[in-house]
């Protein structure tokens, strides 16, 4: 049947059916025994972190601070599958590219450093020391550093991620293409523009002490559901959680935790979403701006009436700057455009709004729902603006919190993963290392692309994720990729960037963030992380490495830098053989960090001050800038309602998923079983189709480039989604996320708002451009 691969939706997120799924991960990693007893060291004192989220740490260090997905992560990499020379040996580089990510990752931990061998279409062993002498060869060899590319995971630990910068820095480039690039870059512009600190001002406990909270363009269910936690608690002691987003998603519905007993044993569920909202992709900018309308017309039928104010004049007196521009701007948009742009009604709008007017303290929280489309920075500066109004920033209970993905990618960023470095930075190193530092500015994930593309990049290392993967145009990617003359992986399993060579290749296996990582005399070394609430802790490894073979990710960084730089300057194997040696040079050079090694020992670790927190504007005016920009011209989405067969696409994450790796087929939470080339559609837009779901289509992206882009075999599934939006995987639809399409001043690219059509009959029109399609 057509519907095989739809099944019964979860009635709530958690529950039994986390349990469940957790003890299918184990079983599955081969050694359940062992990953249960692991699981009991993710993020405590004296453990590791989990290598999943960036959410937060309570600070009273619960038994059990672990999720579903924390347990995926961790079984995932401590695994007991192993992908040694031998996998090698048997599978040539093209048969392995036919597998999908999820059959290519279970073939386990990688075990030794191995070099691509043209010849035979295989990765063949090779030495450590073979390795970082012929990568620092050709790193030499080229006319400038800046021809290389050095794109960072935000798995790195602070201590990888500043060796790193410190190395590619010292061999003369700013070139970092990087995760946040894809994901966060607009929330660090934005609120840098607004706050003057390009990340969030709450804390954990805040969501302890909010009246309101307000989630927009975020699935915490599937991407940080130990935030469920959070909002569960919220929810219970009676603060008003309001939702903005196009899916319905479960976990925003219904929340069952795990480890919540009398829930658990009763079968019972807590309501998380008092308010449940579904804008148009694209949309929240408007819907926001429609809040600030409600806000402003009460302010002034309680001026007139002789009531309280709902503004709060002091904080927009004393810490704000544009308020008037701001308002006039707010009073010139109407709410037909505003109704029109969001999808939501005046009143529906009002109704959110009344929510925010009736609460003291209001915490308003985003992730890429909100951060990958054109106009986000602009969004954030209008989120920022909303905040604005009541002085909810600066003070217990309230704040801004974009939340981030991997577990590091905010703490990679703060120590100086940056293709645009501040001169103070910059100085700083200078003046600890003594070298002249590069000061033009670098590549970012979209830039690095194309100087592989025009042949102006000759280079590429990876520290961690799946680059190929991770970024859109796939085609075009792998293209750019085996465009190269190195290519350099440092991963723990392999995955599908690792099969798209360049003329040399390599895959240097690293120690994951479970393992036990010992310097020269036995000692275990601690890594530590920065979550997106600025709390920075210590991670150490437990379990024994999955070869003896490994290096961690750090002595790989000093191996490469030592062969390239050579060590006259820095002596990167004594900084290898003592991380705290490198948390010392992060003390010297970047503010927050006094004490390092020693706050690093506290049980939960410590906090990096946030200027805007303490209502300390690090901005040009000296206070928190208001936005005063319209809304865009036209959304993705109402372009696509001027032709009835034309969609807004966002891609998302299955359940089943982390960032690009994929740990099952299911999605119970939406569900889906056994199939991941799915496609959510609003019933109404299927029988417009004169489809039903479980029909197979073609997904053709419709960005005016001349490339064509096709996604092949997709099913329809009918889901509670907007007429005119869908929705579906990443990474299978990132064929059609074009690389001209990049988010204003963020240059993210826009993979929640892309134009397409669907082909029932048959193959899609034949490509312009074979390396250009799927």
């Amino acid at each position: 049947m057509k519907s095989d691969f739809i099944g019964k939706k979860s009635s709530t997120a958690g529950g039994w059916g986390a349990l469940k799924s957790c003890g299918k991960q184990l079983l599955q990693s081969g050694n359940a025994i062992a990953g249960a007893r692991t699981m009991l060291k993710a993020n405590q004192p004296h453990g590791f972190d989990c290598p999943g989220c960036a959410w937060g740490d309570p600070e009273h260090g619960s038994s059990f601070e672990f999720c579903e997905n924390g347990v995926k992560a961790v079984s995932w990499e401590a695994t007991e599958k192993r992908a040694t020379p031998d996998f090698f040996a048997k599978h040539t580089v093209s048969d392995l590219a036919k597998l999908s990510d999820y059959e290519l990752e279970l073939n386990g931990r990688l075990t030794h450093p191995m070099r691509y061998d043209h010849a035979s279409d295989k990765y063949l062993p090779v030495t450590w020391e073979d390795a970082f002498a012929e990568i620092g060869d050709i790193l030499k060899g080229l006319s400038s550093p800046d021809q290389s590319e050095f794109y960072t995971s935000g798995r790195a630990s602070n201590e990888a991620a500043y060796l790193y910068q410190l190395f590619v820095r010292m061999y003369g480039t700013n070139n970092f293409p990087d995760c946040s690039n894809m994901c966060h870059e607009a929330s660090g512009v934005g609120l840098k523009q607004a706050i003057g600190i390009g990340k969030g001002t709450v804390l954990l406990e805040d969501f302890e002490k909010a009246d309101a909270i307000f989630v927009l363009g975020q699935n915490p269910g599937t991407n940080h559901p130990r935030m469920l936690g959070d909002l569960r608690r919220a929810a219970i002691r009676g603060a008003n959680i309001v939702v903005f987003n196009p899916v319905r998603e479960r976990g925003l519905e219904r929340f069952s935790d795990p480890q919540a007993k009398l829930e658990m044993l009763h079968g019972g569920a807590t309501d998380i979403a008092s308010h449940y909202f579904q804008p148009l992709l694209g949309g929240d900018m408007a819907a926001v701006r429609g809040m600030s309308k409600a806000v402003f017309a009460a302010e002034d039928a309680a001026v007139a009436a002789g009531r309280p104010s709902v503004l709060d004049h002091a904080f927009l007196r004393d810490h704000c700057q544009g308020f008037d521009d701001y308002r006039a701007a707010v009073d010139a948009t109407s709410w037909s455009d505003i109704e029109n742009q969001s999808g939501l009604t005046r009143a529906q709008i009002e109704q959110a709004a009344d929510v925010y007017m009736s609460a003291e303290k209001v915490i308003c929280t985003w992730a890429m729902g909100i951060t990958q489309h054109l106009h986000s920075v602009a969004t954030i500066r209008e989120i920022s603006n909303f905040m604005f109004l009541r002085g909810n920033i600066g003070k217990p209970g309230a704040g801004l919190c974009p939340v981030r993905g991997h577990s590091n990618v905010q703490g990679d960023r703060t120590v100086g993963i940056n293709e645009k470095p501040s001169d103070a930075f910059l100085d700083a190193l200078e003046r600890e290392f003594g070298f002249n530092v590069p000061r033009a500015h670098g590549h970012n994930v979209l830039a690095a692309i194309g100087a592989m593309l025009d042949g102006s990049a000759k280079a590429f290392v990876g520290l961690g994720g799946n680059f190929a993967r991770a970024t859109p145009d796939s085609a075009l990617v792998a293209k750019a990729l085996r465009n190269l003359d190195l290519t350099v992986h440092i991963a723990t399993k392999p995955n599908h960037s690792h099969l798209m060579p360049g003329k040399v290749a390599f895959i240097l296996p690293c120690l994951g963030r479970t393992e036990i990582d010992l310097n020269s005399d036995g000692q275990p070394q601690v890594v530590s992380v920065e979550d997106s609430m600025s709390m920075v802790h210590g991670s150490a490894g437990i379990n024994r490495p999955a070869s003896p073979h490994l290096l961690s990710e750090v002595a790989i960084i000093a191996g490469i830098a030592e062969a390239t730089v050579g060590s006259q300057t820095i002596s990167w194997a004594a900084l290898a053989d003592d991380y705290a040696r490198i948390r010392d040079h992060i003390e010297a050079t970047v503010p927050g960090f006094v004490e390092y090694n020693t706050r690093l020992r506290q049980p939960r670790g410590f906090h990096l001050r946030n200027s805007a927190a303490h209502r300390e504007w690090d901005t040009p005016t000296g206070k928190a800038n208001f936005f005063v920009g319209g809304l865009p011209t036209s959304t993705v989405h109402q372009q696509a309602r001027t032709a009835q067969t034309r969609f807004a696409l966002q891609t998302f994450r299955s359940h089943d998923q982390y960032n690009t790796t994929v740990y099952g087929l299911d999605d119970r939470y939406r569900g889906v079983y056994g199939e991941r080339n799915v496609i959510f559609i609003h019933p109404d837009d299927l029988a417009s189709l004169g489809a039903e779901s479980g029909d197979r289509v073609n997904v053709v992206g419709e960005y005016d480039d001349g490339i064509t882009r096709v996604a092949t075999d997709f099913r329809f599934v009918s889901y509670d989604i907007p007429r005119g939006s869908v929705a579906g995987y990443y990474p299978e639809l990132n064929v059609l996320v074009p690389l001209g399409s990049a988010g204003d001043q963020s240059d993210t690219p826009t993979s929640k708002s892309v134009m397409v059509s669907f082909q029932k009959d048959g193959q899609a029109n034949a490509p312009a451009n074979k390396d250009a399609a799927a």
